[in-house]
């Protein structure tokens, strides 16, 4: 019968006390066994017979086997075959037990069926726990390296599952981003297209526009060319011409927003006076303020403020905020311009005493298409596009613009903060700012011009000719291309006003082939059309055409037209 003595409770798998088998058919070795052997880190599994080794072998794992040689059911011998040539037990250690000496056959006979030690009874106590401990201990140590190993498997069962699925999800990854990117690349396009077909809108509403603009702006020209016009159709030409300018003003802004979007609008600097453009800014927005009686004051430095900038796109910037401030502030307003230096800055106020600025709006003041008032409150007009154009041009010329204001109907300030120039440079500028003498400036002589207007917009052709011959000159109008190249031949005319969008040949082509003829190297022609972007321009540019005017045309940028003709003109003509 297999009896078991434990002596402790291991706390974990490698502590569990190692199972050691005792077989002897005498009771009293077996305790005498058990004694020797007592050990709290032993778990003692006594058998007296092989059968109960086998069944005790069989149910159990064991780090070493003490076996008695001489018994009477099995011998020692045949057990150790019986165990060595089952696998599950084959590697368990075999102490053999005998009281025979000197017997080499018997010896080597023990060796041969597995043992791995050979002692004689009576045991030396001592000899006999020492052979154990070694093999308890290799038995714990295996024990431990199967931990560890299975451990070990296990990790890298893991390892290789948690690769296999991170092989998945950047498989499944990479297929997102790549339908991502090309969902992207998608919409990108699209937005590009969008982008693109809007600006192309823009270009073409702004021409559409322009172009039935341009015959009223004529007729108010005309209509005060003549001159005593009774008081109401002064007033009713005043009227015409001021919505006309402000009708051109907002084709401008939805070009300039275009513009600004795509990155293209630019600066050229060079050395200006501030004063200068503020100036021009004043003069630009002048008809405006004077139609609403507003006051304008100006606090500007004695002394020149020379700044790094492009005049024009500057005195735009100001000339919105000028607008800005008149236009939301009732009749005979007050709006006040002062200049004052701050370290290597010039700061530009310009405040007005309207209806002011909601403290929640001064944070979205700049954006585009920003407007003051809501849109069921809007009275005032405008695109919400002036100020976001305000505030990049000063940012081109690397300064910044701030809105602030007390609350509604406590009106509002702008500032611009604009670097100086470093002292060398106004120190050069000075010395070489000299406004040119009147008696320098060359006065062209009253002369009467051949002009040919060619324009498909009979109306405005009509009109600008009317216009045109009051000013004293000759002129003819056709309404293609291919009649304008054929009436240039004839009529030898001083100026060529030509449209670019006309039928049969458009002005760039006509332009080119009046070019080609014997005289036309020579000879003045201008773009006179409703598409004005920067590529227009160009391309009128490089057709051949002299100047670029867009309609509705201003009568001060035909005069200086005609002014350099007849200046240049010889007298004999």
């Amino acid at each position: 019968m297999v009896k078991t003595t434990t002596r402790c409770v291991p706390s974990s798998p490698t502590d569990l006390p190692v199972s050691i088998l005792l077989v002897d058919d005498e009771p009293r070795n077996l305790l005498a066994l058990e004694t020797v052997l007592a050990d709290p880190s032993y778990r003692l599994v006594r058998a007296e017979s092989g059968k109960e080794a086998l069944l005790a072998l069989m149910q159990n794992e064991f780090a070493v086997l003490v076996l008695d040689v001489r018994m009477p059911d099995m011998t020692g011998f045949e057990l150790a075959h019986m165990v060595k040539e089952r696998e599950k037990t084959a590697q368990i250690p075999i102490i053999f037990l005998t009281a025979y000496y000197g017997e080499d056959q018997h010896i080597l006979e023990g060796y041969t069926s597995g043992a791995v030690d050979y002692l004689h009874k009576p045991v030396n106590p001592a000899v006999l726990r020492s052979k154990v401990a070694v093999f308890a201990d290799l038995h714990r140590k295996s024990l431990a390296l199967e931990i560890t190993n299975a451990a070990l498997v296990a990790e890298i069962t893991e390892r290789r599952s948690a690769e296999s699925r991170l092989s998945e999800l950047n498989t499944s990854l990479d297929r997102r981003v790549k339908e991502r990117t090309q969902a992207l690349h998608a919409s990108e396009v699209l937005l590009q297209d969008a982008s693109r077909r809007k600006d192309e809108f823009l270009a073409t509403l702004a021409h559409e526009l322009r172009n039935p603009l341009a015959p009223v702006r004529n007729a108010v020209q005309v209509l005060r060319l003549k001159g005593s016009m009774a008081p109401e159709a002064q007033w009713a030409s005043e009227i015409i011409d001021r919505q006309v300018h402000a009708m051109s003003r907002l084709i401008d802004d939805l070009m300039d927003a275009a513009r600004v979007n795509q990155g293209k609008i630019d600066v050229r600097l060079e050395r200006v006076e501030l004063a200068q453009v503020l100036r021009d800014a004043v003069e630009a927005c002048r008809p405006f303020m004077d139609a609403c009686a507003h006051q304008l004051s100006m606090e500007m430095h004695v002394q020149p403020v020379w700044i790094n900038a492009d005049p024009i796109r500057l005195a735009q910037a100001f000339t919105n905020l000028l607008h800005n401030a008149a236009k939301y502030m009732d009749h005979k307003g007050r709006i006040e311009v002062s200049v004052r230096h701050q370290y290597k800055e010039v700061l530009v106020s310009i405040k007005d005493y309207g209806i002011g600025i909601a403290a929640r709006r001064l944070r979205t003041i700049f954006d585009m298409f920003s407007q003051v008032e809501s849109t069921l409150e809007r009275s005032r007009g405008g695109l919400g596009i002036g100020l976001a154009l305000t505030q990049r041009l000063v940012e081109l010329h690397r300064g910044s613009v701030k809105a602030s204001s007390p609350g509604l109907g406590r009106g509002s300030e702008f500032v611009v903060r604009l670097p100086l120039a470093d002292s060398q440079e106004m120190e050069q500028a000075t010395e070489s700012h000299s406004a040119p003498s009147l008696d320098t400036v060359s006065q062209p002589a009253n002369r009467e011009l051949r002009i040919l207007i060619a324009d498909d917009n009979e109306d405005s052709a009509a009109t600008l000719a009317f216009l045109l011959e009051m000013m004293g000159h000759v002129v003819h109008q056709v309404y293609d291309g291919e009649a304008a190249i054929r009436e240039v031949a004839l009529l030898d005319p001083h100026l060529v006003l030509l449209d670019i969008g006309m039928p049969k040949l458009n002005g760039y082509e006509a332009c080119r082939r009046i070019r080609d003829l014997p005289s036309g190297k020579g000879r003045t022609i201008v773009a006179v059309t409703g598409w004005g972007q920067p590529g227009d321009r160009q391309v009128s540019k490089q057709a051949g055409f002299d100047k670029h005017l867009v309609k509705p045309l201003a009568l001060s940028e035909l005069e200086e037209v005609i002014a350099g003709l007849i200046a240049s003109k010889p007298q004999a003509d």
